[in-house]
């Protein structure tokens, strides 16, 4: 062996094992919940269980045709392979911003206050890798989106948790945040329509979290995909006055567009703040498939009647679920809005994952326990409309055979 080669299989420390070392930020990082449980499901249905998946918020419904016209049309093109803009084609920041506009009565600049970005997922990422520093606090919501927890830890940033009871509507106490210590607090993840628990968002509440945010010079980060789904009034915490100030904005066509798995969201706020993220995105990737972006935009643009026709279908699924969750003693509001519904589980069980698993192993039907969105989930479950009708009837109909 050369001296080189000798070198080089000494250059990187290996663990006792003879594997490679994974780096410390993956410490307390687990493998993402529904990763792991798809994994079971999957030998499950291998072992013939057929299970029905009633768990994740995967929308199973197509985008509209002319979205999907649009993809294909300019694919065929030949200019559209390249390298694109890391802020995103101006014809898709332009339907965002008139986007905003028309639901949310919210002006942003086309050229300075909307990134494009690959899913909001990313975008939390970005958001915590731009801003913290080892040992940075961020509120976080309990329960809430599990994402938040872990982009916050892989930065370096400490979570702090603030419950949202069902009590108190799911509503951070104020009151409580106000006399705590937020001297290393530097973002507060929120999140309405709220996820997991269904709660809507209202003036009052964002003209508080505004408030806060400012009173304590805290950035508020609102994620906002599920502002569409069986929602009449749809609202963006933007629309706050002031709220550009101290508000980063997340949203996203996952949800309200069917549009999931082609990964487009953006982030919306003040000059200063896109200019900050972007510093780190552009080192992160090289910009979004133009065509993908044009069909996007077709997305946005898309009338009130497009909205109507998904939630049509989405209130006849909630239907459903409701019956479903009576046939297992769960207590739920049916003010609830978005793409779940969110039920307290019976006092015969122990936790919200004692639920799921029964009905896993005895009914063949997945649904999400509630602790995975944190210790005030723990007594709560969670069950997706993603769905059709057909599959709902036959989970309720597993259900009522096993009990």
């Amino acid at each position: 062996m050369s001296s080189d080669v000798a070198n080089k299989s000494n250059a990187f420390p290996t663990t006792p094992s003879g594997g490679w070392g994974v780096s410390k930020r993956l410490e307390g990082i687990g493998e993402y919940y529904f990763s792991q449980k798809l994994r079971e499901i999957d030998e499950l249905n291998k072992q013939g269980k057929n299970i029905i998946n009633l768990g994740i918020g995967s929308p199973d419904l197509p985008p509209h045709p002319d979205v999907i016209k649009v993809l294909q049309e300019e694919s065929a093109k030949p200019n559209v392979h390249a390298y694109q803009s890391y802020k995103g084609s101006p014809v898709l920041r332009k339907a965002m911003s008139d986007w905003y506009k028309k639901w949310y009565n919210v002006d942003l600049n086309i050229d300075t206050e909307i990134l494009p970005l690959i899913g909001s997922k990313e975008g939390i990422m970005h958001i915590c890798m731009t801003y913290l520093n080892d040992g940075d606090e961020v509120l976080v919501p309990n329960p809430g989106y599990p994402t938040y927890r872990s982009a916050v830890k892989l930065a370096g940033g400490v979570c702090v948790d603030f419950d949202l009871l069902e009590e108190n509507k799911y509503e951070p106490d104020f009151e409580a945040l106000d006399k705590s210590d937020l001297s290393k607090v530097k973002l507060m993840f929120v999140n309405y329509p709220q996820m997991p628990t269904g709660n809507n968002a209202n003036r009052s509440l964002f003209e508080k979290i505004v408030a806060f945010g400012k009173k304590h010079h805290v950035l508020i980060i609102h994620d906002n995909p599920y502002s569409f789904i069986l929602n009449e009034n749809p609202m963006s915490l933007l629309s706050v006055d002031g709220a550009k100030e101290v508000v980063l904005e997340l949203n996203s066509l996952s949800k309200s567009s069917n549009m999931a798995g082609w990964r487009v969201g953006m982030l919306c706020g003040a000059k200063e703040r896109i200019d900050e993220v972007l510093r780190f995105k552009s080192n992160m990737d090289s910009g979004m498939f133009l065509p993908l972006q044009l069909a996007a935009a077709k997305a946005l643009s898309l009338d009130k009647s497009w909205y109507d026709s998904i939630n049509k279908i989405y209130n006849e699924r909630r239907v459903k679920v409701f019956e479903l969750l009576d046939l297992l003693n769960c207590v739920y509001s049916k003010d609830q809005v978005g793409m779940f519904v969110w039920a307290k589980i019976p006092a015969e069980y122990t936790d919200g994952y004692a639920v799921s698993d029964d009905v896993l192993y005895n009914s063949n039907t997945f649904i999400t326990p509630g602790g995975i969105f944190g210790s005030a989930g723990n007594n709560y479950i969670r069950v997706s409309l993603c769905g059709s009708i057909e599959r709902f009837d036959e989970a309720i109909v597993r259900i009522k055979t096993k009990n």
